[in-house]
């Protein structure tokens, strides 16, 4: 089975940066699109990015857009969130997600969908 779990997380002031990373095993991740979610307390998960299979299409949301870049390493089964000119807004915990796809770019925005696997999510906070 497919499991996924995610690092990289941690305490930065604003404007400062982290990496996060995803990483699969039980099987290759070639074959999954893979979407970032997070989430604060008390509030609904909320979808951030997600990459195609071979990393060839990204998207991103509004409020990350020009700061956040996801990527990922086939060979090493890892996809990357790096986040730069982090602010207090970004503070949630960081999900990532898999998808199998078979012929097209497929990205899943909606939290509640069938997943192959979730990560435990790995904790970033953006305080001064």
């Amino acid at each position: 089975q497919l499991q996924l779990v995610e690092s990289g997380g941690g305490l930065v002031q604003p404007g400062g940066s982290l990496r996060l990373n995803c990483v699969a095993s039980g099987i290759t991740l070639d074959n999954h699109a893979v979407t970032w979610f997070r989430q604060a307390p008390g509030k609904e998960r909320e979808w951030v990015s997600c990459v195609s299979r071979s990393g060839r299409i990204t998207n991103y949301h509004d409020s990350v857009r020009g700061r956040f870049t996801i990527s990922r390493d086939n060979a090493k089964n890892t996809i990357y969130l790096q986040m730069n000119n982090l602010s207090p807004e970004d503070t949630a915990t960081y999900y990532c997600a898999a998808i199998r796809v078979y012929n097209h770019f497929l990205c899943v925005r909606n939290s509640s969908y069938n997943f192959a696997s979730w990560g435990q999510g790995t904790q970033v906070t953006v305080s001064s």
